[in-house]
């Protein structure tokens, strides 16, 4: 797992498994149209195949003619063939497996080298789709979000929100890199983002900008004001909205004490700490 997470955050990984090939899958998968089965009936080699689901939801299977699979699990799948054989005579026992995965189409946008819809040929974990995509450009910040446009997650949000520090993986970017998607989630891997902090800081100069970062945490980030530094800090906004301030005054004084907002920072923005007046 160190070398796929290093070799996706830096845009070189090839897929983990060969393209079509099967992967481990959570029993709930439904297969659908584009899925290629496998499906093999005990002492009867002779109707062994490798069927593919049509767009119309069904397969072809010798003897039973055709079968409507769509939506089922794999499992579902075995027990209709086996009960459909049967009544033709055959008592064998069936076994089914998914051969090749194609039903399972995501969107995955924003710093990836090949931006788009993916048509995932594994389980369908987030890293697959990263995979797919060829992998994180230069410009990606390791910001990744979920969005599940058809239904919800387990908790019920509709939005997961990652983040992966390239610096080796942890047992929760493991846990996050195997999430499993749903038909029609959009992945958004975002741009690297910077803001500037200049003036009375222990170390002036330009920092990267995480997702939700505040005023506070980027002075934080910047070694904090010195003894020699106004607590009233300037924030020189880059892009602002008709009939909003470029620049404000922030007491983060105020905000530690919980007696103001501590605002949340965007890309390119300017922090200015002056020095106290002696």
């Amino acid at each position: 797992m160190l070398a796929l997470l290093l070799a996706v955050l830096t845009g070189t990984a090839a897929a983990d498994t060969p393209s079509g090939a099967p992967s481990p899958l959570d029993p709930d998968y439904r297969v659908g149209p584009g899925d290629v089965l496998e499906v093999t009936v005990a002492g009867r080699p002779d109707l062994s195949r490798l069927p593919t689901i049509q767009p119309t939801g069904i397969i072809h299977y010798p003897i039973v003619g055709d079968v409507p699979v769509a939506d089922l699990s794999i499992a579902d799948v075995a027990e209709r063939l086996g009960t459909m054989l049967s009544r033709a005579g055959v008592t064998g026992a069936v076994s089914a497996r998914v051969r090749e995965y194609h039903s399972r189409s995501v969107f995955v946008e924003g710093e990836v080298k090949r931006p788009g819809r993916q048509v995932l040929k594994s389980a369908g974990r987030l890293v697959d789709a990263l995979v797919e995509a060829g992998g994180l450009t230069a410009q990606a910040s390791g910001d990744v979000r979920v969005d599940r446009r058809d239904g919800a997650f387990e908790d019920g949000a509709t939005t997961r929100r990652f983040r992966f520090e390239g610096t080796g993986p942890t047992p929760e970017d493991r846990q996050n890199l195997s999430l499993l998607l749903a038909p029609g989630d959009v992945i958004t891997v975002q741009v690297r983002r910077y803001f500037a902090v200049s003036g009375a800081v222990a170390r002036p100069g330009t920092y990267t900008l995480d997702e939700g970062m505040t005023v506070t945490q980027a002075l934080e980030a910047a070694g904090g004001i010195t003894r020699l530094g106004n607590p009233k800090v300037v924030l020189e906004r880059a892009q602002v909205a008709e009939g909003e301030p470029k620049r404000i005054e922030v007491d983060t004084q105020a905000v530690k004490a919980g007696e103001a907002p501590d605002p949340i920072l965007q890309a390119n923005d300017r922090l200015l700490v002056r020095a106290r007046k002696l």
